[in-house]
């Protein structure tokens, strides 16, 4: 049976895995109660990686996705007190320093001869071509594919990983959602149903599908208006 909106704002988000009184509490700090309102948080920008470059191919002031090793990781406190983790990373076709402030956790994560995924921003520093406050996945999670990254609130508790966990649970429960736009209708303007709309805004397969996506939900918006 197709799912009706309603019902999903008669859901609070607290039915969800993982989702105990503490992150229902850090959930309504960013506007979350309910399931509906969970849907319908929707990312604020993607990662694309599906397209993964090499070191030798970057240039200062581009974003990339790069595979890399750990050849090795250190940790020390500037001036300030803070801590800043540097990791050297290669590909095989140069090297590249990692940078990370007030993260001094990266020391443990970032071993050497560990292999990770990275997206950033390539810099140059006094000559050195590095990456500072990158993302940062083990290899085999979260590559080939377009990664939502959604508000998140670190005074609230609340994470991206958090919300995409939460946002595969709901997708995977709520696999079909009734459509009020009839099928001559959505033919006729080239909309995808409520179903596709939902599922590509938080886990598209291709930037084009999440641009549909967006296009069917603002629709949406301005029906409930009207």
């Amino acid at each position: 049976m197709a799912r009706r909106l309603k019902q999903l704002s008669d859901l609070s988000v607290g039915v969800l895995d993982g989702v105990g009184p503490a992150k229902v509490a850090a959930l309504e700090k960013v506007g979350v109660a309910t399931v509906l309102d969970l849907l319908t948080y929707y990312p604020r920008r993607y990662l694309d990686r599906t397209r993964q470059a090499t070191i030798d191919e970057l240039v200062p002031g581009e974003e990339a996705v790069l595979v890399v090793d750990v050849l090795r990781c250190t940790a020390r406190q500037t001036r300030n007190r803070k801590w800043l983790v540097e990791a050297v990373v290669t590909d095989g076709t140069g090297r590249l320093t990692l940078s990370f402030f007030n993260q001094r956790w990266r020391e443990r994560q970032l071993r050497s001869g560990t292999t990770i995924v990275v997206f950033g921003k390539l810099d140059v520093y006094r000559g050195a071509r590095q990456m500072a406050n990158p993302v940062v996945d083990l290899i085999g999670t979260q590559t080939g594919r377009i990664v939502p990254v959604y508000p998140q609130s670190e005074k609230a508790g609340v994470t991206s990983g958090e919300v995409a966990r939460w946002m595969e649970e709901v997708l995977d429960r709520a696999r079909d959602f009734a459509d009020p736009v009839p099928p001559e209708v959505r033919g006729r303007w080239r909309f995808v149903d409520r179903t596709t709309a939902f599922h590509d805004i938080h886990a598209p397969d291709s930037m084009g599908a999440k641009e549909r996506a967006r296009t069917r939900l603002v629709f949406d918006e301005l029906l409930r208006v009207q």
